[in-house]
């Protein structure tokens, strides 16, 4: 029952996590909504959500007082609005897969390099899935592909490498233990506000808001971002980190379904075989024999 609840708690993580790429295009796409005013309303309802969580959790005692410093660091807050920034702007000129697929790729390319320059190793067969992967961002990113532009792709790119630097902040506060990891969400969503509220402010000549496109933001701040990060660290205790890795890889897919089932995206044939490369050269570098 145990595994069936952390499958069923997984299962929706992942829908949560290509829930953000769905309804960030949906909202940009459109208009109704501004790139920076969709970042903004994102943290910032994000930040409420996961402070509410924190607190019905919270309990009561002398740990809880001894617990009042904000969780979390700046650096890390840091990380979390560049990718949440990058992000935004990328969807305005990309499809929901095409910006799942480089985000994902790039968030595993940074993780992977960064383990090279602490001295790991790859095999061949990862060397050889490292390069397919780099292959397929490649392909994807050349004209007639998906056509996602290269300021777009520089976003989406900039946005994956900010996600693999929060992972790896995230995974040495994890390493340290003692605190909650909800609550240092908490924390940096909360750090990232005045940030967001900067560059809202520079962005001001190009501020649109629509009531479609409010909601749009706060669902994705509170649902897919506050409630999909506080299940995927309920559940990531209870998978290897390989498997985190990799389950993560079904998010691109997800999202390319959504975006031809919902927002009535195309599907070529060229994004699928640059998908495939990309997801496959990953699981190459993930997957180990037993």
């Amino acid at each position: 029952m145990s595994s069936l609840f952390n499958l069923s708690l997984l299962a929706l993580a992942m829908l949560a996590f290509a829930g953000n790429s769905l309804l960030c295009r949906v909202a940009l796409k459109g208009g109704a909504i501004d790139a920076a005013s969709f970042t903004t309303v994102r943290l910032v309802s994000g930040a409420i959500t996961l402070a509410v969580l924190v607190w019905l959790q919270r309990k009561p005692g002398p740990q809880a007082e001894r617990t009042r410093r904000l969780p979390g660091d700046g650096w890390s807050a840091l990380a979390l609005f560049v990718y949440a920034a990058g992000f935004s702007w990328a969807y305005l000129s990309m499809s929901a897969a095409t910006g799942a697929l480089l985000l994902f790729g790039a968030v595993q390319a940074t993780m992977i390099a960064w383990g090279l320059a602490r001295g790991e190793r790859l095999s061949l067969q990862q060397l050889a899935g490292f390069a397919l992967a780099v292959a397929g961002l490649v392909v994807l990113m050349l004209p007639g592909v998906a056509a996602p532009g290269l300021a777009g792709s520089a976003a989406m790119l900039g946005a994956g490498v900010a996600w693999g630097a929060y992972s790896l902040l995230g995974r040495r506060h994890a390493a340290k233990g003692g605190t909650d990891p909800t609550a240092v969400t908490a924390g940096n969503f909360i750090r990232t506000v005045p940030m967001a509220l900067a560059l809202s402010a520079v962005a001001l000549p190009q501020l649109h808001i629509t009531t479609s496109g409010l909601l749009y933001a706060v669902a994705s701040g509170a649902l897919t971002s506050g409630v999909g990060y506080a299940v995927w660290y309920r559940v990531l205790p209870t998978l290897q980190a390989t498997h985190a890795a990799t389950v993560q890889l079904s998010v691109p897919v997800i999202a390319a379904v959504g975006g031809v089932l919902l927002l009535g995206e195309a599907a070529t044939v060229p994004m699928a075989l640059s998908g495939a490369a990309i997801l496959g050269g990953i699981g190459l570098v993930l997957w180990k024999k037993a």
